[in-house]
């Protein structure tokens, strides 16, 4: 039998116990793996005496904390569907989750307390556990279970196609649906990803992008483990505190989505000392070039592309080091194990997986390989439309180069027909994400008699900058034919993104009353 999630956990354990594993310094945690193990048992043990059987879900409302890193490998030793939940989420979102997945227990944190307090008396058959001290009347202590239970191996028969968790995509377009993955897909991933990032026993590795996304969960925190490194959590995001925490855990690798290194570069970071960072993973969003050259240039650090989705566990494509400047644009080449096509989009159903196009001309892109996930939990419909012959249908649009290498331009529904021409939001965003001037932006159409659509262009703005001297910047750029321009400029504060960093351009929309494809 192939290794399951919670065995390649006790595999590291019995190769590294004694080295560090997993650390909160704010808590003053520094766990051996031996030592985390007995916790991964405790409360292992701890949801089987609740009632927790194998197959039953378990749903967790937390920031990144040593609790959510227990409860992956627990869940996974007894079968237990783990169910991580965006921390972002409102209590009608929750609500939604909480009707769909049906967890037996719901674990959550005291900072997310208001949430949960104004849902929880409508799901009396769900068991509330809180991990901080000082629970609600409604909850029961997380750390009363674990004190009561034993750190015995727990002896529950995992499979490697069992079903080990489900995901709720984040929703760039509408509600979210849950992502089922199997424990072979994710070791998969893991193995893949750690090779594709070069893992080594030795490497410290910095958790702050949230874990309850697979970003996080899979390409680094999992891999990390799979390689006996070690993990250093942060609670959340903050660009001084990922500074610090380089400098002072001696941080080797980090994963951030492009907001996140577009922030980090605004502190002060010659400060800190930076020295042991090797490589650095981005994706989940695109990252304009400017960025990565900023990124390069003034971090110093080497980076490393992941493309791909919560369907395929997500990473599908990597754009390796030596690449970044070379293939700059680019979402790199097609993972090991995975296959990726450019095909022909179908307006009137799936696209066909065999209706190839050539390099240089945009389709839809679609992929296949071990991770790819069982389906979408209770839409039998959306699954056999998503993973039509075999492959997931992204959605995205992209083309490939005559090496093989990926450009994603944009989603099907982003997509600007203006005049009949079509105009990708991605590449407008990444000319105006080159001004100085500019923060963030997002590149929307909007309805117009005589052109069909008018670009628009919403912007967050770092310094000073007007829409005359935006539009200005844009007919001098080099990189952007006229009709690409955008006619209208919008400003804004920030702009609306979801857990994985990606612009909801739905919420723009209703916002600005601009078109709708979806």
């Amino acid at each position: 039998m192939y290794v399951t999630i919670g065995s390649l956990f006790l595999q590291t354990v019995k190769k590294y116990g004694k080295e560090e594993a997993l650390v909160d310094s704010e808590r003053n945690i520094r766990w051996t793996y031996e030592q985390w193990n007995h916790e991964v048992n405790r409360l292992a043990n701890a949801l089987l005496d609740a009632g927790v059987k194998k197959g039953d879900r378990v749903s967790t409302f937390l920031f990144n904390t040593v609790e959510l890193g227990t409860l992956f490998f627990s869940c996974a030793k007894i079968g237990a569907v783990l169910n991580p939940i965006n921390f972002r989420l409102k209590s009608n979102e929750i609500a939604y989750i909480i009707e769909d997945a049906k967890p037996s227990i719901f674990v959550f944190e005291k900072m997310l307390e208001p949430v949960v307090s104004a849902i929880q008396e409508n799901y009396p058959e769900v068991s509330f556990w809180s991990i901080d001290e000082g629970a609600p009347a409604y909850a029961e202590s997380y750390t009363q279970h674990l004190r009561l239970s034993s750190d015995r191996e727990p002896a529950v028969d995992v499979d490697e196609n069992d079903l080990y968790a489900i995901m709720y995509t984040s929703g760039t377009t509408g509600r979210p649906k849950g992502v089922m993955h199997r424990h072979r897909s994710m070791v998969e991933q893991s193995l893949m990803c750690g090779a594709s990032l070069h893992l080594k026993q030795k490497d410290r590795g910095l958790v702050v992008a949230p874990m309850f996304h697979c970003a996080e969960l899979h390409c680094s925190f999992l891999p990390r483990v799979h390689f006996g490194a070690t993990n250093v959590i942060l609670h959340h995001f903050e660009p001084k505190k990922v500074l610090e925490t380089i400098q002072n855990e001696k941080i080797s690798l980090f994963f951030a989505a492009p907001t996140m290194w577009n922030m980090i570069l605004q502190e002060d970071y010659s400060r800190y000392d930076r020295s042991s960072l090797r490589v650095g993973l981005y994706g989940a969003a695109p990252m304009a070039p400017s960025l990565v050259t900023a990124v390069k240039n003034q971090l110093g650090i080497n980076l490393i592309q992941a493309y791909g989705m919560t369907e395929m566990g997500p990473a599908v494509t990597f754009l390796d080091e030596h690449e970044q400047l070379a293939k700059v644009g680019s979402a790199g080449r097609a993972a090991i194990n995975h296959e990726v096509r450019v095909v022909r989009p179908n307006e009137h159903g799936p696209s066909e997986p065999e209706d190839v196009l050539p390099s240089g001309e945009v389709g839809e892109i679609i992929v296949k390989g071990p991770s790819m996930m069982m389906g979408y939990y209770n839409r039998p419909d959306a699954s056999e439309t998503a993973m039509y012959k075999g492959w997931y249908h992204s959605g995205d649009l992209g083309y490939m180069d005559e090496e093989n290498y990926l450009f994603v331009s944009d989603r099907v529904d982003d997509m600007i027909i203006s005049g009949g021409e079509n105009v990708y939001p991605r590449e407008v965003e990444d000319a105006i994400h080159g001004h100085n001037a500019v923060l963030d932006v997002a590149v929307l159409g909007q309805p117009d008699e005589k052109w069909g659509e008018v670009v628009t262009a919403v912007i967050v703005k770092k310094s000073s900058i007007t829409a005359e001297e935006l539009d200005r910047y844009c007919k001098e750029s080099p990189n952007l034919a006229d009709y690409k321009r955008p006619r209208k400029y919008l400003f804004v504060d920030e702009l609306p993104r979801n857990a994985s960093g990606k612009i909801q351009k739905f919420r723009l929309r209703e916002q600005f009353q601009v078109k709708s494809n979806t």
